[in-house]
């Protein structure tokens, strides 16, 4: 019997009319896009399917992505019941989305938390001028020293999430970011770019949201674990509402460790279903551990294929 990890993807993979598939041809999709606004007050179908900038504001992004995410999963199951995961594992905001699946938060209350999350994040950079940068083809020392070396000017940047090889994204003060930018190409990046994000997600910077995220989890999260789920900090498994609690509190001023949790698992799961929009991990899955089967589930059809492939 092959190992297989069920993995979600972060912020940075929605899309204008993402999940329109499910939502206009499943009637369980359609309930969870109801009954999942109900509880935050949004209209879903409007948020991700309408032409406005909403869907880019961290406070609405980060539900809409979770609940695309959950929707997949859920038909999958409905199809597959008998076909367990091994383990769960998310990337940043998609770490919810994996304890969502691993049973220990429902789906409403999950989308609830990350709405709340991310209206957090958004108030604690309000009165900043906070950004994420990404760099390219240099190795992850580089980056580090640099940043170290920042910091002790003065400089408030961070690294932040370790993607794949050669591709690490950093998070601070804009300025701070900007000013690094012919540094890091000087250092032999390829390339040193400011992102379009008004939040720079996991840094210091996001220390005032630990303290009310940590209050909502406790009321939110079970004991309920299906199987563990990979930590973004520790690139370990945790299975308990108490590790979960912490380590997800951890994980808004810590850096997400996704290349290190693939790599630290690689050998031990067989294959890895990407669920939501779009194959971001898939990608980075290809680059990280070429081996590791990786399949997406983003729509009916990619729905279709994996059951076929799968669930004989």
């Amino acid at each position: 019997m092959k190992k297989i990890a069920m993995i979600f993807a972060g912020q940075g993979s929605q899309a204008t009319g993402m999940g329109k598939d499910f939502y206009e041809n499943s009637a369980i999709a359609k309930e969870m896009f109801e009954e999942a606004g109900k509880r935050v007050g949004l209209h879903f179908d409007e948020l991700i399917f309408g032409e406005h900038d909403l869907l880019g504001q961290t406070a609405y992004t980060q539900p809409s992505i979770i609940l695309i995410q959950m929707i997949a999963y859920r038909l999958f199951k409905e199809r597959c019941p008998e076909l367990k995961a091994e383990l769960f594992l998310g990337h940043s905001l998609g770490e919810f989305s994996a304890l969502c699946a691993s049973g220990a938060i429902g789906y409403v209350d999950a989308v609830e938390l990350v709405h709340r999350r991310g209206q957090l994040m958004q108030d604690a950079c309000s009165d900043i001028e906070a950004g994420m940068m990404v760099v390219m083809g240099l190795d992850d020392d580089a980056v580090e020293k640099i940043c170290t070396d920042a910091q002790s000017d003065g400089k408030k940047v961070w690294p932040a999430n370790y993607n794949q090889d050669g591709q690490l994204v950093v998070a601070g003060m804009k300025s701070d970011l900007a000013s690094l930018e012919q540094t890091f190409k000087d250092a032999g990046a390829k390339r040193a770019l400011l992102l379009n994000m008004s939040v720079a997600s996991h840094c210091e910077l996001l220390s005032p949201a630990q303290v009310p995220l940590r209050s909502l989890m406790e009321s939110m999260i079970s004991e309920n674990f299906e199987a563990p789920v990979v930590s973004n900090v520790t690139t370990t498994p945790y299975a308990t509402k108490k590790e979960a609690v912490e380590l997800l509190t951890e994980q808004l001023i810590k850096p997400v460790k996704y290349k290190q949790s693939i790599l630290a698992i690689a050998n031990d799961i067989d294959i890895a279903i990407e669920f939501g929009n779009g194959a971001t991990l898939k990608g980075l899955n290809k680059r990280i551990a070429p081996d590791l089967e990786t399949y997406t589930i983003s729509d009916l059809k990619s729905l279709e294929e994996v059951v076929a492939l799968l669930c004989k």
